[in-house]
């Protein structure tokens, strides 16, 4: 038992060590006042129109970004078969062609069902 005592002397120090910095820098550091125009929401440089950034939006502007950010990282998968195609040979193609009819399909699908309406999306 008398071996673990540098493990137990290490782990006091160690958090002691650590409490003290913690409380040096809470001594030191600088105190910031912020005041009027910090704490208003940012609106790309134009004034907010609501005074809180809690404002509500259409549930199809988020479907709109989903469809967006599923169509893109599909379209990644495409990049590494463009590099490799001529080492795929014809197992390749098919596979690839495959994956852009989904692809398409996918796309038709939300064009029907008028997730890409830009017009009523941001009602």
């Amino acid at each position: 038992m008398n071996q673990y005592w540098y493990f137990f002397i290490f782990f006091v120090l160690t958090f002691a060590f650590a409490l003290g910095l913690i409380l040096f820098v809470a001594l030191v550091r600088y105190k910031r006042h912020d005041y009027g125009d910090k704490y208003l929401p940012y609106e790309c440089g134009v004034d907010p129109v609501t005074p809180h950034a809690r404002e509500q939006y259409s549930v199809r502007f988020y479907l709109l970004t989903l469809v967006f950010i599923v169509f893109e990282v599909e379209s990644i998968f495409l990049f590494p078969w463009a590099v490799i195609y001529d080492r795929l040979m014809i197992f390749g193609f098919i596979e690839m062609a495959i994956f852009v009819v989904i692809l398409v399909l996918g796309y038709v699908y939300a064009w029907k069902a008028d997730a890409l309406d830009f017009r009523r999306s941001f009602d």
